[in-house]
């Protein structure tokens, strides 16, 4: 009985992890398709910047934002 507790708990967090993966790189996906174009309209115009992303291009720029996330200490308290 214990060991179905435990599969249940860890099934769920591995649920809630991919879950709140997925939605990072969608949001990812959708901020670039959104902001990009705005900002730099001739550079998309002209194949300098992309207008849009796939998902493994967001997967490295979620990885790149979490590398220089880490030594500019965000997500810290003010007490670490």
């Amino acid at each position: 009985m214990k060991k179905r507790w435990w599969v249940a708990i860890a099934s769920g967090i591995l649920a809630s992890v991919v879950g709140a993966f997925v939605v990072t790189l969608l949001l990812i996906r959708l901020l670039w398709a959104w902001t990009i174009p705005d900002l730099f309209p001739g550079a998309v115009e002209q194949g300098l910047i992309a207008g849009s992303i796939s998902w493994y291009t967001a997967f490295k720029v979620a990885i790149f934002v979490a590398v220089m996330a880490g030594p500019a200490g965000i997500g810290r308290g003010k007490g670490s």
